[in-house]
């Protein structure tokens, strides 16, 4: 059967109902952007009718909508026909012109969930807000893939095991070689693009420092061999116990337990033997506690959580999530704070060691390129001496002179430290993008 005419549909409606012809072609050019109408899809007619028709459409959309209706009826387009006059696209409209922008793009985004054609977050790929092109192509696609199995009664969206099975086949269709793609999958092209767009950055002097990564950032790091982040094991399995941590009155890890530590780990104490006066000790509480959900204070003692059990028992992802801490934003850390930090890193990789002064001045020098104007030496600080105390608390740091709060000690990595910061660092290229402010 071949494909609708787009031309030829609108002659056929011009000489039937002249007024809804006009409809029609204003609501299509919308939709298909000049495109042929056999690439369109339901993803694309649902967000066209519930966000880009009301936004940014001006005209009766009521009448917009059952126009295009009338000509993707005419197409045999039955089931797309069908969207344009449902009570749900009439309800959203209703929505957006009775209360408002953000209640009718809420409306949008739950039946937009409920039609089982928004591509799910799989393991591999979190979607991002803002797409570049691979990526696009990659949602489409995988729209494409599971609005064939909703019609073919593949995937059910409201059956309890849809998330499941939506996820699976999420996967597959990222994971598998396309001829149309050489031989690549959609999954290496996103992650591709994503990486090179990391490594272009802002700014001249994050460029050059981060050109390299795009090559050893490619592929997955592998796991280092061995036993690592062994100060994060130990408060683990001390959590996993009947007593769990014990803590004091004020809700501070008890000093017979920071003693502990300090010697087992070689941790140094400033002043008082109490958690405050163990940095790395009480970087790792934080790590493991409102980052990685792993412990959970109940009373006067920590004890760990189901999701701290499963990283016990695999110790991969042990270390990946140790690894990913290094740039996690610790609480309020902003923007700039948080590329200081990766900045850091990628100067640290290789396991050298830069003077003090040397280490914040590069630092700063790429930050300012960024487009932190009025970052100085001093501004930078605060967040290198957080990066050190995670190495330190996760042990991913040859011990030496201890940071202070007014100078930033250098920070030589372990092997395995090295191995965690392109770890970290590779996270990082590959997280979705948002839109980012410098504030």
């Amino acid at each position: 059967m071949p494909a609708p005419d787009v031309a030829a549909l609108l002659t056929e409606l011009e000489r039937s109902d002249p007024e809804v012809a006009d409809d029609a072609r204003i609501a299509v050019e919308w939709l298909t952007g000049g495109e042929p109408l056999e690439t369109i899809t339901q993803l694309d007619v649902c967000e066209f009718l519930w966000y880009t028709l009301p936004l940014k459409v001006t005209g009766d959309h009521g009448d917009l909508a059952l126009a295009l209706g009338r000509l993707l009826r005419l197409g045999g387009m039955e089931r797309y026909a069908a969207l344009c006059t449902s009570p749900s696209t009439a309800r959203i409209l209703r929505t957006y012109t009775r209360e408002g922008e953000e209640a009718g793009t809420a409306a949008y985004q739950r039946a937009l969930g409920a039609t089982g054609v928004l591509p799910p977050d799989v393991p591999e790929l979190h979607w991002s807000s803002i797409m570049g092109p691979e990526e696009l192509g990659a949602h489409l696609a995988c729209s494409a893939a599971l609005e064939l199995a909703v019609v073919s009664g593949e995937l059910e969206p409201a059956a309890s095991d849809w998330r499941s099975r939506a996820e699976a086949l999420t996967r597959r269709w990222l994971t598998a070689p396309r001829t149309e793609l050489g031989g690549d999958n959609w999954l290496n092209r996103v992650h591709g693009e994503r990486l090179n767009r990391w490594v272009l950055g802002r700014g001249a002097a994050r460029r050059e420092l981060a050109q390299p990564f795009e090559v050893r950032l490619h592929a997955p790091i592998t796991v280092p061999e061995g036993s690592h982040v062994p100060a994060l094991r130990w408060l683990l399995e001390l959590a996993a116990r009947p007593g769990g941590v014990p803590l004091t009155q004020r809700h501070n890890i008890a000093r017979a337990v920071v003693v502990e530590a300090a010697e087992r780990f070689g941790w140094p104490m400033a002043g008082t033997r109490n958690e405050s006066g163990v940095s790395a000790l009480r970087a790792l509480r934080h790590i493991a506690e409102h980052e990685m959900r792993a412990i959970s204070r109940t009373g006067r003692t920590l004890r760990i959580t189901p999701a701290g059990r499963r990283l016990l028992d695999e110790p991969a992802e042990l270390w990946q999530a140790a690894a990913s801490a290094l740039l996690t934003p610790a609480t309020g850390e902003r923007e700039m704070q948080m590329s200081v930090r990766e900045v850091g890193l990628m100067l640290l990789v290789d396991g050298k060691a830069l003077p003090c002064d040397s280490l914040a001045e590069r630092v700063t020098e790429v930050v300012v390129g960024e487009g932190w104007r009025t970052t100085t030496p001093a501004d930078v600080v605060a967040p290198l001496v957080e990066l050190r105390h995670r190495l330190e608390a996760l042990g991913l740091c040859v011990p030496g002179d201890r940071p202070s709060a007014t100078q930033v000690a250098p920070a030589a990595l372990t092997p395995a430290g090295r191995a965690a910061a392109l770890t970290a660092l590779r996270r990082q290229a590959l997280r979705p993008r948002k839109y980012v402010t410098l504030a």
